[in-house]
């Protein structure tokens, strides 16, 4: 999973680069080179989880990262924007395999706090990649042509498909498998949207993972633009990846004490009460927020997120486990398309103010917060 923060966050110092070796116009349009990654991510789930279900975990892995070369391949000898965007949606597409069929994975040998924990512990190193990832972005552009970027996702992706062959075991044994018919997961995607405590907490982590994602494309012209940090940048969110590496942390150890509900419920009030005091001072400021309250804003609020994506997910999959295949990968293309989308709005917003994020987490915010007590209710 660690590849799809990678193939993200490497790309951050470059965006700017490519936008103009590429002859984009606007600078708020290199964000779609992000988001077409993610836009890859949520449409390539539907495929990978329900074939999953019938071959095993470990085939349509190894298909997706074939797809991932390919379209990093694309992306390396792209001539315009448009072919850069077609292969970044590719890369997207395979990236989708291992995030689908990892969250299938464990399902098949965990549940309950138990998941949640294993979760934890795999969004900790999904998170602790960014901290490094720009810095490494940086560091091929000192020395080299952006498109060299583009080469280290290819080294990285055959080096995991060599690992996966070698060292993981096979998790869905033979007798568990489900013949593949149309019929069987058309029924599993039904049952999966009419179940409504799963599709609530679907609709919560789409609608909290899209400031997240409207920051990520931000995030360059944040740092470098707006607070002019330069070669920089790479250390400051290296901080902020690490808050999140924390928080997954923290909540890998929490969660056993106190719950999945509990530690939703009290990180999202926690994410709203900081939105809406920066929205006040942001309404009442006459001056520019500075970096210093932009850093503690960035992060409290994202260690609230980084508690709540674990959970959110685990919570969602948590009925869903005679379907695991078709859930994971019905929840991770809902959530990821309902983000992206929402996401990319946001950003787009952005006119060098930090207001359209801190706006995008209290609206986000507070719908969340309102399908949680509202699921919680329907539990009880």
């Amino acid at each position: 999973m660690s590849l799809t923060a990678l193939s993200i966050d490497a790309m951050l110092p470059a965006l700017p680069i490519i936008g103009a070796e590429l002859g984009v116009q606007h600078p708020n349009d290199n964000h779609l080179i992000i988001s077409a990654l993610f836009l890859g991510i949520s449409i390539g789930q539907f495929f990978y989880g329900p074939i999953s279900d019938s071959v095993g975990r470990k085939k349509p892995l190894y298909v997706g990262l074939i797809i991932f070369l390919l379209g990093t391949t694309i992306a390396l000898v792209s001539s315009s924007f448009k072919l850069m965007l077609i292969g970044r949606w590719l890369q997207g597409f395979g990236l989708a395999s291992p995030r689908t069929v990892s969250v299938a994975m464990i399902r098949d040998q965990y549940e309950g706090r138990k998941m949640a924990q294993t979760m934890s512990f795999i969004m900790m190193i999904f998170i602790l990649v960014p901290t490094i990832a720009p810095a490494l972005g940086q560091c091929i552009l000192l020395f080299f042509d952006w498109r060299y970027i583009f080469v280290f996702f290819l080294l990285m992706a055959l080096f995991n498909l060599s690992w996966f062959y070698n060292r993981m075991h096979e998790t869905l044994i033979p007798s568990a498998r489900k013949p593949f018919s149309i019929r069987r997961i058309a029924q599993g995607f039904r049952e999966v949207l009419k179940h409504k405590v799963a599709l609530s907490y679907i609709i919560t982590a789409g609608l909290i993972s899209a400031p997240f994602i409207a920051f990520l494309n931000i995030s360059q012209q944040l740092f470098q633009v707006q607070y002019n940090l330069g070669a920089q940048f790479p250390l400051y969110f290296a901080c902020i990846a690490l808050t999140f590496g924390l928080a997954s942390l923290f909540n890998a150890r929490m969660v056993l004490k106190h719950g999945m509900q509990k530690m939703i419920t009290t990180a999202v009030l926690c994410l709203v009460s900081l939105a809406l005091l920066m929205a006040v001072y942001l309404y009442y400021s006459t001056t520019e927020l500075s970096l210093f309250y932009c850093m503690c804003y960035l992060l409290t609020t994202l260690f609230c997120e980084g508690i709540l994506f674990a959970n959110l997910n685990s919570l969602a999959m948590q009925p869903l486990g005679h379907i695991a295949g078709i859930a994971a990968a019905l929840v991770g293309a809902l959530s990821t398309l309902i983000s992206v989308l929402i996401g990319t709005f946001i950003s787009a917003q952005y006119q060098l103010s930090l207001e359209p994020i801190v706006f995008g987490f209290l609206i986000c915010g507070i719908l969340s917060s309102g399908l949680i007590f509202w699921v919680e209710a329907h539990r009880q």
